[in-house]
């Protein structure tokens, strides 16, 4: 029997408000993180991803607080990232109800830390978050994808397939692939990135960025993704869980049962 996909749901919080734009610019509230991780657990979501979006930037640590509260009403994994540069950040996290942390820029400040957190934790805990986007400018890396860090605005000049291999060999136990260039703007997942990056790796693999409809799912499931994340079409009411895990099983994936579909 095939691994049913998983359907995440992504709270972007900013400030202790769940917050949506594109390309990570233009923040627009969306609610509560509390108030929405509880409705999306009760509509089926598979898991739930946490990121506190300017952690990096301000050089904040992620919100404990919020995060907690969050855990309490949750009875499925949930993912924290934003701000995470150490293992006793990571201790810190899952003490505070995370069940795996991601982390980006700290890892590529220092790829050691992947197998610190690996080695103390386990692979399982370890999600990678990669935020990559087609090179511009003079920029050239073997692949054309280069991995970004603060939610985009930094370029590192790194090649995002390189980076993908080099962090499964350290220990990382999931990929979470964002384009950036398709991030918010509802046209659809990056099905080339999602193929390229599947080649590179075995782990599973997330895909994020770019969801406009329910159509939109399937086939970045067919280029290799194991689980679909998407943030603003969820806050907005654009649609449901329920209607992602409907197309889903049209295309003929298995998916964990929701009421109604």
């Amino acid at each position: 029997m095939s691994l049913a996909v998983r359907v995440i749901p992504c709270l972007d919080v900013d400030a202790g408000r769940v917050v949506k734009g594109v390309h990570f610019e233009h923040l627009r509230d969306a609610g509560d993180p509390v108030e929405l991780a509880a409705e999306y657990y009760r509509q089926g979501a598979d898991e739930l991803t946490f990121l506190d979006v300017t952690a990096s930037s301000s050089h904040r640590r992620t919100m404990v607080d919020v995060v907690s509260r969050t855990s309490e009403r949750l009875f499925i994994p949930l993912t924290v990232g934003g701000g995470v540069r150490s293992v006793e950040d990571v201790d810190s996290l899952l003490r505070c109800g995370a069940d795996k942390v991601g982390v980006n820029t700290a890892a590529i400040n220092d790829p050691s830390l992947i197998e610190r957190i690996a080695r103390r934790f386990g692979n399982q805990v370890l999600v990678l978050s990669v935020d990559a986007r087609r090179e511009r400018g003079e920029r050239h890396t073997a692949s054309g994808y280069e991995v970004t860090t603060m939610g985009g605005r930094k370029s590192t000049g790194i090649d995002a397939l390189w980076w993908v291999r080099r962090a499964q060999e350290l220990g990382t136990g999931e990929i979470l692939l964002n384009s950036m260039d398709a991030d918010g703007t509802r046209d659809g997942f990056d099905l080339e990135m999602i193929r390229d990056v599947r080649r590179e790796v075995t782990i599973p693999l997330i895909a994020s960025g770019g969801a406009g409809k329910p159509e939109d799912f399937p086939p970045a499931v067919a280029a290799g993704a194991d689980a679909v994340l998407a943030a603003s079409v969820f806050h907005f009411g654009i649609m449901t869980i329920a209607d992602v895990k409907r197309e889903l099983r049209r295309a003929g994936y298995t998916v964990r049962a929701v009421p109604g579909v």
